[in-house]
């Protein structure tokens, strides 16, 4: 009796053991949208390099492994990434989409470039198109256009009879309030400050209103305005270097006095701001940003262009090629205004523009923040939308910056100064899947940001080479600016 008792209990055993072999081996595979098979991961945040398998579901990154377990699932999109190194998809931090009704379509044609270029996000800083700017980004979240999440500052604020089309004319602080109740209803994801007619009261005010709404805000400077009141008064970025110049001479109060009275302009201030910097007020500034968290966007390659239209012949760039004929015909300003120059106007731009790439230096050697960014879109001659992001990090890199300092200037800042470094930024689990694939290492060269292999935006995966085809352009790929 016992002995039947214990062999039908090992027939038991033996049955359970082998329903759970069967019901393993038909357990079904786990599904993913895209993998990307033993790849150099690269953390922007620190250098290091892995090899890892990324997995990626519904637009995010859900799955990191050192080993491919090629066994244990199924993929609608398998990446090879052997001897391949993925990044964050790059951010242009300061870009523009603007001209009026008549460049709509222009603006719009020019969203494929920035993917092509490995750009996955950008920061439009103000413009006149904020509608479409709305629509398109909404298009681009659907997957029914190609182009980069865009965050967008809307309309510009500035005085009245403002240079830029579409900007918010801000009078008062009743108009401070006015002007950021608009802003907040678009909803902008910051606000963008202009200096060519705002009054140094508005200025401060909006800076003041927008910090006690906990709104983010960059712009330039009013120069009847001293760096540290803006930074005190809660900027969130300064975009350009002029502004941080200003606040880095010993004499910035008689400067600031003397065009209040009228008795400066702007440009004229620029040779006096040179010869009284001082390094030991430098120092203090640098540490006053620091300590305020307040980046700076130092926009070297549209000063290398600029200061150097008299000289540069860009007639045979590819990329006039493809960008539209209004877009370019908004060029010639700029470059009338060069060609026309003094020869001591012409100098003094080379010099300052090579002081900033000092500046740029010595601004990241005191560890404050930057912010990459182009600069690119109408009206800023030969200021390419995409491929310019690229030119800016190795402007960077030629003012002394390491491959690696360029490169978190980019996503990694870029994502920080918005407040979106939860969402992405770095390769993470639960970060977007927005992705840039290159078949070389760029911390050992920065132009090797530009060989593309593929750029994944969400759940989609492109290839530049298929974009530019589109454009009949595949040179553009491999322009060097």
């Amino acid at each position: 009796m016992m002995q039947s008792i214990i062999k039908s209990y090992k027939i038991i055993v033996l049955a359970s053991l082998c329903i759970s072999i069967l019901s393993c081996s038909k357990k079904e595979k786990e599904q993913y949208d895209i993998v990307i098979s033993n790849i150099n991961l690269i953390q922007v945040e620190n250098g290091n390099i892995s090899k890892n398998t990324v997995y990626i579901n519904k637009g995010k990154i859900v799955k990191l492994a050192t080993v491919d377990s090629i066994d244990t699932y199924i993929a609608k999109n398998k990446i090879d990434g052997t001897n391949k190194f993925l990044l964050p998809g790059f951010w242009d931090n300061h870009i523009h989409l603007r001209g009026g009704d008549s460049l709509i379509e222009e603006n719009k044609s020019l969203l494929p470039l920035f993917i092509a270029n490995g750009v996955t996000t950008v920061r439009d800083a103000g413009g006149d198109l904020t509608n479409e700017v709305l629509k398109w980004r909404e298009e681009i979240k659907n997957n029914e256009l190609i182009g980069p999440t865009i965050y967008t500052s809307g309309p510009k604020l500035d005085g009245a009879n403002a240079t830029w089309a579409g900007s918010i004319a801000v009078e008062s602080s009743e108009d401070v309030i006015k002007a950021l109740d608009s802003l907040e209803k678009i909803p902008a994801d910051f606000v963008k400050i202009y200096d060519s007619r705002i009054s140094r009261e508005n200025y401060l005010e909006i800076l003041k209103q927008a910090t006690e709404r906990g709104i983010i805000s960059s712009g330039h400077m009013p120069f009847t305005v001293e760096l540290n009141e803006a930074v005190n008064s809660g900027i969130g970025a300064i975009e350009h270097l002029y502004y941080v110049l200003k606040g880095c001479s010993d004499n910035e109060k008689e400067i600031t006095q003397a065009i209040i009275n009228k008795e400066l302009t702007f440009w004229n201030a620029m040779d006096g701001l040179i010869s009284s910097y001082n390094d030991t007020t430098a120092q203090k500034t640098f540490q006053l940003l620091k300590d305020n968290n307040t980046y700076v966007v130092p926009t070297l390659h549209i000063g290398n262009v600029l200061s150097y239209l008299d000289e540069v012949d860009h007639t045979a760039d590819p990329y006039l090629k493809i960008i539209g004929k209004g877009i370019i015909k908004t060029y010639d300003g700029r470059i009338k205004r060069a060609l026309t120059a003094s020869d001591e106007a012409k100098k003094s731009r080379k010099e300052l523009n090579t002081f900033f790439k000092k500046l740029t230096k010595s601004l990241q050697e005191a560890d404050v923040k930057l912010l990459a960014g182009s600069d690119s879109g109408a009206y800023n001659s030969y200021t390419y939308s995409g491929v310019s992001l690229h030119s800016e990090l190795e402007a960077m890199v030629s003012a002394g910056l390491k491959p690696l300092e360029a490169l978190k200037t980019s996503a990694y800042n870029g994502s920080n100064y918005l407040k979106k470094d939860k969402i992405t930024g770095t390769i993470e689990i639960g970060k977007v899947s927005d992705l840039v694939i290159l078949n070389s290492n760029p911390l050992l060269n920065i132009k090797n940001t530009r060989d593309i292999y593929q750029v994944i935006k969400g759940d989609q995966v492109y290839d530049p080479k298929k974009i530019m085809t589109e454009y009949s352009c595949l040179e553009c790929l491999t322009f060097r600016n």
